[in-house]
C-alpha cells in the first residue's frame, strides 16, 4: 500500500505544481498585498513547502519502511490538507461571487486554476491522505 501512496502522491504533487505555476505565471507572488479574498504567498508557499517535505519523508520511509516516518509524513499531510481546503474555500468562494479566468484587471492569480485541475489535485489528495494513514496504520 506503501507504493499505492507513493504513487498516488506523486500524483497529486503533479496537480499542485501545475497549480501553482499558474497562480506565479497570473501573479500572483505580486497580489500578495492586494486587497480582497485572495490566496496569499505564504499560504500556498507553505502549503507547496511542506507537501514536497513530506513527499521526500515518504520516499526515506518507504526505502526504510520506518514505522516513524510514516506517522510524520502523516501528520505533514494533515497540515498541509488544512492549507489545501483553506485555499480551496478562498478558490470556491471567489467562483461563486462570478470571478472567472474572463474578468478583467483585478482577477486573482488563483482564479486561471481549471476547475477539472482543481478537482483532480483534490481527489488524488484525499487518496493519498487516506493511503498514507492506512499504511500508517498497517492495513492491509
Amino acid at each position: 500500500m506503501e507504493w499505492a501512496a507513493l504513487i498516488a502522491w506523486v500524483l497529486t504533487a503533479g496537480g499542485g505544481f501545475i497549480l501553482l505555476s499558474i497562480w506565479i505565471g497570473r501573479g500572483g507572488l505580486r497580489e500578495g498585498r492586494a486587497a480582497g479574498d485572495r490566496i496569499r504567498p505564504p499560504l500556498i508557499l507553505s502549503h507547496f513547502g511542506l507537501a514536497a517535505t513530506g513527499l521526500v519523508v515518504w520516499i526515506i520511509y518507504v526505502a526504510t519502511d520506518s514505522d516513524a516516518l510514516a506517522w510524520v509524513a502523516f501528520a505533514l499531510l494533515v497540515v498541509v490538507a488544512a492549507l489545501g481546503w483553506t485555499m480551496f474555500a478562498i478558490w470556491w468562494r471567489r467562483r461563486q461571487q462570478g470571478v472567472v479566468a474572463t474578468a478583467t484587471e483585478g482577477t486573482p492569480a488563483e482564479q486561471h486554476f481549471p476547475t477539472a485541475i482543481v478537482a483532480l489535485h483534490g481527489v488524488l489528495a484525499v487518496t493519498t491522505v487516506l493511503l498514507v494513514l492506512l499504511t500508517a496504520l498497517e492495513v492491509g
